[in-house]
């Protein structure tokens, strides 16, 4: 499904955040990525959906090398991947109903086929009946399920998150976590970011550790290893 081989990700400033990194991750998994502040977690989830590009190596998604992807294409790569962010990113403007629409709109699904998929997705969430609301008068929690709404409307084989429970409280963190585990369990692939000691040692998953921008430590069923 994903699958990186000697990737190097260096910035302009000369920092090296992934120094040769190489690993795979099939459909279906459910992955932690943990370590410590600066060890280069956001820019290995980030080269997954070209957010970031890799320096050198090889990344592919679904078998499409994205390293080599035009910037045009990126957003076709997209259409594939779902990403959920700490600080949820909702349109203030828009409702509920509109805030998930709008990730069909924009690649012109027809109205009628809209309005059942984004009330389907609303429903697994648990917020169809705030449909109309909008995110200022939603909480934490109700606004970062509106956001992994967004991020699975699409249907998409991959979710990405980056710390999705690091603005919210440890029950509604819970919730969230809940809902991430039934939609790993409907087939799509997670990659999660997290400093949450708490839920990866609970929910024992894949654990790829990361530390100077190498992988240390790759455990299925693994625990968070890191004291807070």
């Amino acid at each position: 499904m994903i699958e990186m081989k000697n990737v190097v990700k260096k910035y302009p400033n000369g920092v090296i955040a992934i120094k040769g990194l190489s690993i795979e991750i099939r459909q279906g998994e459910f992955v932690y990525i943990v370590g410590p502040s600066g060890a280069g977690k956001s820019s290995f989830i980030k080269m997954m959906y070209r957010e970031e590009s890799a320096t050198s190596g090889e990344i592919k998604v679904d078998g499409v090398n994205i390293t080599k992807l035009k910037a045009r294409d990126i957003p076709f790569l997209r259409r594939g991947i779902g990403v959920v962010f700490q600080d949820f990113k909702l349109l203030p403007r828009k409702n509920v109903y509109e805030n998930v629409a709008f990730a069909l709109e924009v690649i012109e699904k027809k109205p009628e086929e809209i309005r059942k998929r984004v009330m389907d997705v609303l429903r697994l969430v648990g917020l169809h009946r705030k449909a109309r609301m909008f995110p200022d008068e939603l909480s934490g929690g109700e606004q970062q399920r509106v956001a992994i709404a967004r991020s699975i409307v699409n249907t998409p084989k991959v979710l990405i998150a980056d710390e999705p429970t690091g603005n919210l409280d440890p029950e509604t963190s819970w919730e969230i976590m809940r809902l991430f585990d039934e939609i790993n369990a409907r087939g799509t692939t997670i990659i999660m970011a997290t400093h949450n000691k708490e839920i990866v040692n609970t929910m024992r998953k894949r654990v790829i550790a990361i530390e100077n921008g190498q992988i240390v430590r790759d455990e299925r069923g693994g625990d968070y290893g890191y004291d807070l």
